[in-house]
Parts: C-alpha cells; structure tokens; sequence
C-alpha cells in the first residue's frame, strides 16, 4: 500500500512525535518526583526544559492536525511552527477548539514561555552574577503563590517538594495534557488516522493513556515489592533462588537509608561508595554472572514437569 507524504507525514512522523513527546513530559514529572528540597537549580531546570519540550510537542501536533490542509502553502505553514512560544501555540489551537484553562494553568504556560525563550540562557550572560537564577526563582515563585507557601525573607530553609506540591504540579500538568491529547485523539479520527496511537507499556503510554501524572503508584509499589520480599513464607523458584545466594556485608544501621537508595537513587549517589569498598575488597566474577540474571527478560525461574505424551 503506498501513502501519500501528508498522509506518512500526518499518521506516522506526527505519532513519532506524539511518543516523544510523552517520553518528555514523563521524564519531566520523573525528575520532579526525584526532588526533594527546592534548592537545586539544575534540577528545577531539568523540570522546566523536560516539561516545556513535551508540551511543545504536542502542542504543535494538534496544531497541524486542525491547521493543515492542501490548500495551505507548506513552507509557510512550517515556518509557524518554528517557535518555543507556548502561549501563541495554545492560542491557535483555542480558534479551533475549546480548551479550558484556569490561571494557574495559564501562569504555568507563560512561565514555561520564559523559561524556553529566554531564562534558559540567562547564566551566558556576565550580568547573572548580579540577580538570582532567573527560571529557579520564577518557578519558586509559582509555586509560592499557588499554594499560598509562606517563606522566610532571607530563603535560607528550601521549600520541601512534599505530596501537596507533587500532586499540584501532576494535576497542573495533567489537564493541559489531557486536554491537547483529547484534541490529537479527535482529530486524528476526523481525518481517518491514527496518530493517537500510544505504544504499550512505553513512558507516553502511562500519560497519554493511563492519565497518570505523579509516581505516587510506583513508588508505593517498590515499597510493597521490598516489603513483600523480606516477608513472604512461600519460595517460588525466583525466592529460592534469590536465597542460595550469599547477601554481602551491607550495615544493618542503614537499612532505612537503603530504602531511599532505591526509591531516589541519584539524591544517595554516595552510598554507592560502601559497595565499591565491598566489591574492592572482593571481587567475585562468578557472583557477577549470578546477579546478571535477575531481572534479565532471557532467564526463566520457573520449573515446568515434563508431559507423558505416551
């Protein structure tokens, strides 16, 4: 079967992109997961770009799904898209479909302009060492003024990004998510496509199709998977195998500071360095090869009887 280049381009380079995007925007909601004091610029930083990149995205897929049509000039059309502006981008879309945004909604989409269009660059410059960082201010700031967050004046205690913050920013984020997908999915059906396609299980299906937009589930499951492990009584062949192999001497003083290791592994980088002792002062290759296969999709920890087919 052959297409044509705006049917390819619209149906496959735009569901491409539709799965980049949500890859964005979930590493954006992953990294703030992973915040634990608002003090860190590059991690507030890697928020922001993760976040705006995605909306970005998907933005501009649903503006070429309700804009493009033969009639259009092509490369005027595509010199429209050449911009980080979110605000103009959300704008367009309103002329062809109802999107409803409260103000928050809207100070976070400016703030996201800013950001992508100049704050991002702000540290190039020799007069940033006479003002804050512009896009850590801006968004602490934001969220200051959204939950109503009183400060001391001279900011030396960081805000903690505790769950009333973490479910704000989900809920922020999700509705104009969910809300520019819903236009994708609509006009994708329109025009006979298949753009909204998600693919299963992958980073955009979990924002796209499950409308999650916290780590809330998963981290509450790596909790019971942990807690699951040290106290089941019923061996299957994985336990069993799990159990033949001998623990190294980790500190049973740090147990609670293991637990956080792995829920938040980059924010406890440095407990790394009690296994690089461990491992220095014995290496085993064999028990190398033996933790390979856990968690490897080509090992089978099952045990199946043979069938009599006599």
């Amino acid at each position: 079967m052959s297409y044509s280049p705006e049917y390819f381009w619209k149906n496959f380079r735009l569901g491409t992109e539709l799965q980049i995007s949500g890859t964005f925007i979930y590493n954006a909601l992953y990294f703030f997961d992973q915040i634990e004091y608002f003090c860190n610029d590059e991690e507030i930083f890697e928020f922001l770009y993760n976040t705006s990149v995605g909306l970005e995205r998907l933005e501009k897929i649903a503006v070429i799904l309700l804009e493009h049509n033969t009639l259009i000039k092509q490369d005027e059309f595509e010199k429209t898209l050449i911009t980080h502006n979110h605000s103009e981008l959300i704008d367009r879309i309103k002329k062809k479909k109802d999107i409803n945004l409260g103000e928050a909604h809207n100070k976070f989409i400016q703030l996201l302009s800013n950001f992508y269009k100049s704050m991002r660059y702000n540290r190039y410059s020799l007069s940033s060492v006479y003002e804050s960082n512009q896009d850590g201010l801006a968004f602490i700031n934001f969220i200051q003024e959204e939950l109503k967050i009183e400060r001391n004046a001279d900011m030396i205690v960081p805000i903690a990004n505790d769950d009333r913050i973490k479910k704000f920013i989900g809920k922020l984020v999700g509705k104009i998510v969910t809300q520019l997908y819903k236009i994708v999915w609509e006009e994708s059906h329109n025009l006979n496509l298949f753009t909204y396609e998600i693919r299963f299980n992958s980073k955009a299906y979990k924002i796209f199709t499950c409308n999650e937009f916290t780590f809330q589930k998963e981290n509450l499951f790596k909790k019971e998977i942990l807690i699951y492990l040290l106290n089941n009584e019923e061996e299957n062949e994985f336990i069993k195998f799990l159990k033949k192999i001998e623990p190294v001497p980790l500190d049973a003083g740090c147990s609670h500071e293991y637990e956080k290791y792995l829920l938040r592994p980059h924010n406890n980088i440095e407990m790394l360095d009690e296994l690089d002792c461990i491992y220095e002062d014995n290496f085993d290759r064999e028990r190398m090869e033996t933790l390979d296969c856990i968690g490897n999709d080509n090992v089978s920890f099952e045990s199946y009887e043979e069938e009599d087919f006599s």
